[in-house]
């Protein structure tokens, strides 16, 4: 560790302090403007209310340190470790954090808007109600985090780890989640209106009363995921894979269900009017008292499908295979078929 000698200020009095004797050190309130605190070791060290805008923490060591309403804004923090770290109330705007170890770390409610935590690892951190708007977490491990009712509008998750993850009540609208793992995930109540899930894996996933309105899905793996009252409209599922998916009383209005997998879905009571199911496998989903008039199911696969107390008014059945379907009390009026 350098030598050099650190100015800082704790309340009024102006001290000095060797950097490598920052462990444990009492920084509260401390004025570290642009401090050079590169590899510098903090381990439980308290920066309660410091102000660190725009200071060079990369590789710096604050496991366990305590920076609760602390000004990290602009400051760079590439490959710190941060592990267990007390960050409640932060300001990380436009913060580095790329690389950065955040295992276990509490985050509640911290400004980390504009952020690039690319690459971090923030396994378990604690990131509830926290603002992640336009934060780039391209790649980032978080893996069983908790972001309830987080901020997470126009943030790039793309390819990141979510599994396990905590995302209930979560804002998502114009996310970027293409190719992120979200197996497992409770995403229950989140709006993922204008989010990008396109190659996502949404396995065994809770989505129960989320809104995926205008949601791009396409080759989307949602396979026994629970979509129970989920906002569907004018989603894109082209290609997306439904299998055993739980749809009761989806709104699936108007949207894009070419070639879609549903094959054992549960769709009763789901709301499917001006759907787009050409080529969609259905074999064996139940479909009973779905709304169904206006939609195409030209091509599709219903062999087996309980479409008992249906509304088909008008729907396309052109090609259809509806061979041992159950269609009693269906309304077909004015339907096409072969």
């Amino acid at each position: 560790m350098s030598t050099k000698i650190l100015n800082r200020y704790t309340g009024a009095t102006l001290l000095t302090v060797h950097a490598e004797s920052l462990s444990n050190a009492n920084l509260i309130n401390a004025n570290l403007i642009n401090a050079n605190l590169i590899n510098a070791n903090l381990i439980n060290a308290n920066l309660t209310g410091a102000d660190l805008i725009g200071a060079d923490l990369s590789g710096a060591n604050l496991t366990g340190a305590d920076l609760i309403g602390a000004d990290l804004s602009g400051a760079n923090l590439s490959g710190a470790n941060l592990s267990k770290a007390n960050l409640i109330n932060a300001n990380l705007g436009g913060a580095n954090l790329s690389g950065a170890n955040l295992i276990g770390a509490d985050l509640t409610g911290a400004n980390l808007t504009g952020a690039n935590p690319t690459g971090a690892n923030l396994i378990n951190a604690n990131l509830s109600k926290a603002n992640l708007s336009k934060a780039n977490l391209s790649g980032a491990n978080l893996i069983g985090a908790n972001l309830t009712g987080a901020n997470l509008t126009g943030a790039n998750l793309s390819k990141a780890d979510l599994r396990w993850t905590n995302l209930s009540g979560a804002n998502l609208t114009g996310a970027n989640l293409t190719g992120a793992n979200l197996t497992g995930a409770n995403l229950s109540n989140a709006n993922l209106s204008n989010a990008n899930l396109s190659n996502a894996n949404l396995s065994n996933a809770n989505l129960r009363g989320a809104n995926l309105s205008n949601a791009n899905l396409r080759w989307t793996n949602l396979t026994s995921v629970d979509l129970t009252s989920v906002d569907l409209t004018n989603a894109d599922l082209i290609n997306a894979n439904l299998t055993s998916a739980d749809l009761i009383c989806a709104n699936l209005s108007k949207a894009d269900l070419r070639w879609t997998n549903l094959s054992g879905a549960n769709l009763t009571g789901a709301n499917l009017t001006g759907a787009n199911l050409t080529g969609a496998d259905l074999t064996g989903a139940n479909l009973r008292r779905a709304n169904l008039s206006k939609a195409d199911l030209g091509g599709a696969n219903l062999i087996c499908a309980n479409l008992s107390k249906a509304d088909l008014r008008w729907t396309n059945l052109s090609g259809a295979n509806l061979t041992g379907a159950n269609l009693t009390d269906t309304n077909l009026t004015g339907t096409i078929k072969d």
